[in-house]
């Protein structure tokens, strides 16, 4: 009754002229109006430094940015190198060791950190003076210290190896050489070898020879007024000496004649990775930047997107779909991607390149048109929250030659475009016949399926085309790998000898040693495993009796059924004694690459469908590499002959639970030695 009342007093105090209002319809939106943007002060040194200072009081702060403007640099055999520069640059100075640089910048609460191609410094008002005496420090007196690099060169070689066997990883690396090409700056990849070739003088000379004034912009951010701020230039960074930089010219990568299906045969994957994509050009002083936003934000750049809406909320198929379309000075990409279920692979393409089509041919909506420039102008808005925001567009219009109201009349712009601007540049910039189709997923599920959209060419997780391998035998067959595994570690009569095992082993991740102890009890069909982490039972999984239960966290839990078979995959000391009695499958699957060793790929299938992949090594028989979607993938080597047979001494365990490959070393290892029961629990 009373809010009834009080609908009934407010509808008497609204005017009359006010009642005849039509709200069944929205107002037309008014015109964009010019932004008035906080002007950027600028000023230029003799050495040919470039400055932009943007006062901004709200707190008490200052931040530093100094930005080099280099053409790409291809790496060739020393990939990796330009990954490690900044790294070097703040590993010491002749004024300060690595050390002294942290504390000195802990101690006034600042930040400083340098890249390839630029140093980044900021602090409180009061301390501007120190943190430039340490960025100019950075800048004009590394030292490059030899330990700093080994100890980088490891960092980088281990995060390489997690890459690998990253679906999202391989599908960046494998799209980026198809684009681009690996002779190009934005197609290559670093591997072991050329992260290796890196020396101290490598990184010295690039140092010298790029890190010059007159290619530089510094943008200065905070609470400093154009004055003040040229003092301080003046003082840190005049005496900084100019010099001649090289220039760079690259070839413009190439369409593909017609759409190609480029594949990575991922065996542990439970999801497919899609990536469609295709160079182009597109540059922020292209007339039509603008314009693709908005196609881009129609096709994929949200939730609300034909990709998102199809792929997600209509198909199911993928928790999110998306594009984008980049901008460079030199050349960019088209991409669709999709990280999608498996048995959805095929479908979830078709879609994709159906939305791809279909925006080309029959262009957008005024609805969608009006959504997009909503988004990015809100977008566009939030971004002039920042001040930093400022300064970067002031080095973006120096930089790109750009219009001076290019960002001032950004709105006016964006509202200005049209239906058939949009449709325009779809027909112009969307090649759905022309595109390069990655998959990274299980081939064996997934291949057959991809032909419907092109030729399929299958490459490594490094992105190289796959070798193709013929086998020298061609009666063999998977049982005969097995057959000729077993006789490689011993042989049947010897292995079949070995009932118990007991083996202790460990590993170090992030500082901490993590300890294994395995037990085996093949006559009682039990097995226990055992991780400690200093001293304690970090988890704790025991088959026995018909069940399995693993332990962790002070919970614990009885695996299901499904679990169970899985999990007995691996209770067994030699588990291909009893691929056969267990009722697997076993499937030869040809023959592949794994680090440069040609091995067997044999599919193992258990009785609920579950499903392993092993690789034995062409040369010697020996199993190298096991793939497991649930258990991650582990590699096998330093064999040792323990009591007549061979038995792996070292084991590289990658799981996506983990954060870096586990290297496992045993330890300790019997064989046929009593297990109590209270051993096994």
């Amino acid at each position: 009754m009373k809010k009834i009342l009080l609908y009934f007093i407010m509808s008497l105090m609204i005017p009359a002229g006010m009642a005849q209002v039509d709200r069944s319809t929205y107002p037309e939106a008014g015109p964009a109006r010019e932004i008035k943007l906080g002007d950027a002060e600028s000023f230029t040194l003799k050495n040919g430094l470039k400055v932009f200072v943007v006062k901004n009081s709200k707190l008490p702060r200052v931040a530093f940015s100094l930005v080099l403007e280099r053409d790409p640099i291809f790496e060739g055999n020393k990939a990796g190198m330009l990954g490690l520069v900044g790294e070097m640059m703040t590993a010491g100075t002749s004024n300060r060791t690595k050390d002294q640089l942290d504390q000195e910048i802990d101690f006034i609460g600042g930040s400083l950190s340098a890249s390839a191609n630029s140093i980044f410094a900021s602090s409180l008002k009061k301390h501007q003076g120190k943190v430039l005496e340490l960025m100019s420090d950075v800048l004009f007196n590394p030292i490059f210290p030899q330990e700093e690099l080994d100890k980088l060169k490891k960092q980088s070689i281990s995060g390489l190896a997690t890459s690998k066997d990253d679906p999202n990883s391989i599908s960046r690396r494998l799209s980026a050489a198809l684009v681009y090409g690996k002779d190009h700056p934005y197609g290559e990849s670093e591997t072991e070898a050329t992260i290796n070739n890196i020396t101290v003088e490598d990184i010295k000379g690039y140092y010298q020879t790029y890190y010059k004034p007159n290619i530089a912009y510094l943008a200065i951010v905070g609470d400093i007024d154009e004055k003040e701020a040229r003092k301080l230039v003046e003082q840190y960074f005049s005496k900084w000496k100019k010099g001649e930089v090289p220039k760079k010219t690259y070839a413009k990568p190439a369409l593909p004649e017609k759409n190609q299906v480029a594949l990575v045969d991922r065996s542990a994957s439970v999801q497919t990775v899609v990536n469609i994509t295709y160079p182009m050009e597109m540059r922020l002083d292209n007339p039509e930047y603008l314009t693709t936003r908005v196609l881009n934000y129609i096709l994929g750049g949200g939730s609300s997107s034909r990709l998102f809406l199809n792929l997600r909320e209509d198909k199911g198929y993928t928790y999110g779909a998306y594009s984008s379309i980049g901008a460079d000075k030199l050349v960019t990409s088209f991409s669709a991607n999709a990280s999608v279920k498996q048995t959805a692979t095929d479908s979830s393409i078709h879609e994709m390149i159906y939305e791809i089509r279909n925006l080309a041919d029959k262009g957008i909506t005024q609805s969608e048109l009006e959504t997009a420039k909503a988004n990015l102008s809100g977008s566009f808005g939030r971004s002039l929250e920042s001040p930093s925001t400022i300064a970067n567009f002031a080095i973006n219009t120096e930089r790109y030659k750009l219009p001076k109201d290019f960002y001032t009349t950004y709105l006016q712009r964006l509202n200005a475009i049209t239906i058939e601007d949009v449709n325009a540049a779809a027909k112009k910039h969307l090649k759905p016949d022309n595109m390069y189709i990655t998959v990274v997923g299980n081939g064996s599920e997934i291949k057959d399926k991809l032909t419907a959209f092109g030729e399929i060419k299958t490459f490594t997780n490094m992105g190289e085309p796959e070798k193709e391998m013929q086998m020298a035998d061609a009666e063999m067959t998977a049982s005969k790998v097995i057959d000729n595994y077993i006789t490689a570690i011993g042989g049947e009569e010897n292995l079949k000898k070995i009932k118990t095992a007991k083996i202790e082993s460990s590993a170090e991740i992030q500082g901490m040693k993590l300890s294994f102890l395995f037990l085996y009890d093949e006559p009682k069909a039990a097995f226990n495993q055992k991780v400690m982490m200093m001293g304690n039972v970090a988890s704790n999984t025991t088959i026995k009796d018909g069940k399995a239960v693993m332990s962790a966290g002070g919970q614990t839990q009885e695996l299901t059924d499904e679990q169970f078979e899985a999990a007995k995959m691996g209770m067994f000391i030699f588990p291909e004694l009893h691929f056969e009695d267990l009722g697997y499958n076993i499937e030869l699957d040809g023959i592949k690459d794994v680090e440069g060793e040609e091995a067997y790929k044999v599919i193992v299938t258990n009785p609920t469908g579950s499903k392993q992949v092993n690789y034995y090594s062409v040369a010697t028989g020996l199993k190298i590499k096991n793939e497991n979607a649930e258990a991650g993938d582990s590699s096998f080597g330093s064999y040792e002959e323990i009591q007549g047979v061979k038995y792996p001494m070292e084991t590289v365990i990658k799981s996506p639970m983990i954060p870096v490959p586990l290297e496992s070393k045993v330890e300790k290892i019997e064989f046929n030695v009593a297990i109590s029961g209270e051993e096994m629990n």
